[in-house]
């Protein structure tokens, strides 16, 4: 059963005592019964005064811890800071708050740095199985696949004149396979982000989108190259994963893609004009999630607009770390 909060609980322990006080008193000193009402009038005034005392005392004593109670319901650890106040700072009106305060920052201190550490881990082991499973498309896959086709322009000059089309259609199906390995290899890997740089690498998602019911554009305004790698490569990641969203799922005629310097801070903005999407679709299969991680991780902003019917739109903030300094 819920108990009633100790606010409550101790105004209604004040005013019983108050009044059994009273009674006492009035026994004790021999109060007669002609004088019951009065009696009654006394401890009723007495336990009002002992509550409005008790309002005037606990209210301000309760009111900051209410406070902070208030505001450690509200945490978000998906948000920078967890989506916390400012004035939680671990130095409140009084002594309880205080301590509830600092007890709370330290615990949040903690999380967050465990947070950090194992989003750190799991993504830089997620990167390197990419990169693991990339090498492997490239070098066996690849050299298995080239190894049949010449096989292939082997067996091409012996066989008889009408398994040539046969033949030339296997090459063909082979020479197709060997392309999506290396795009599949490419994504995995984004050998152009480490060849090229950011600006290039996010050309490269756009460009191919150009075809018959769909257009993209990519506008770049400042040079990302100086950008320490960790952040350049949560901006990739990012943009390859609304674009890919957009693509499979959005129906989008439009794609925009955009990498603006914004005061001290990287703004990427990915927007579509497709179906958009609810609430509750954004839990299945969108990968938002990941790119949260990926935005915190590097303390970055993840903000994501959109309405079923309206489109999509994602913003990522990154700060402007260069050479791995702030």
């Amino acid at each position: 059963m819920k108990r009633r909060p100790i606010f409550t609980e101790v105004l209604l322990l004040n005013a019983a005592m108050v009044a059994l006080a009273a009674a006492a008193a009035a026994l004790v000193t021999g109060f007669s019964t002609d004088h019951v009402g009065t009696l009654v009038l006394i401890a009723a005034a007495a336990a009002a005064l002992t509550c409005l005392l008790n309002v005037a005392i606990l209210r301000r004593r309760f009111t900051p811890l209410e406070a902070v109670i208030t505001e450690m319901e509200k945490v978000d650890l998906s948000q920078p800071g967890a989506n916390l106040p400012a004035w939680i700072d671990g130095v409140a009106e009084t002594e309880e708050a205080e301590r509830l305060e600092l007890a709370f920052l330290r615990m949040m201190r903690r999380l967050e740095a465990e947070r950090h550490r194992s989003s750190s881990a799991a993504l830089a082991a997620q990167e390197e199985e990419r990169a693991r499973v990339a090498r492997d498309l490239h070098d066996q896959v690849n050299q298995s696949l080239t190894g049949v086709l010449l096989r292939l322009e082997a067996t091409r000059s012996e066989a008889p004149p009408e398994l040539a089309p046969e033949i030339e259609e296997t090459s063909r199906l082979a020479h197709q396979a060997m392309d999506e390995l290396l795009t599949v290899a490419r994504q995995l890997r984004p050998t152009a982000l480490d060849d090229l740089g950011l600006r290039a690498a996010i050309a490269g998602l756009v460009e191919p989108l150009d075809r018959p019911g769909l257009s993209a554009g990519f506008a770049c305004e400042d040079d990302p190259s100086g950008l320490d790698p960790d952040l350049q490569l949560v901006i990739y990641r990012v943009s390859q994963e609304a674009i890919g969203n957009a693509v499979r799922h959005s129906g989008a005629g439009r794609i925009e893609v955009a990498l603006v310097r914004a005061g001290d801070r990287f703004e990427l903005t990915v927007a579509d004009d497709g179906s958009g999407f609810t609430f509750e679709q954004s839990t299945s299969g969108l990968g938002l999630g990941g790119m949260r991680e990926r935005a915190l991780l590097v303390g970055g902003e993840l903000e994501i607009e959109s309405r079923p019917g309206h489109g999509t739109t994602v913003r990522l903030w990154v700060p402007i770390r260069e050479g791995g300094k702030t």
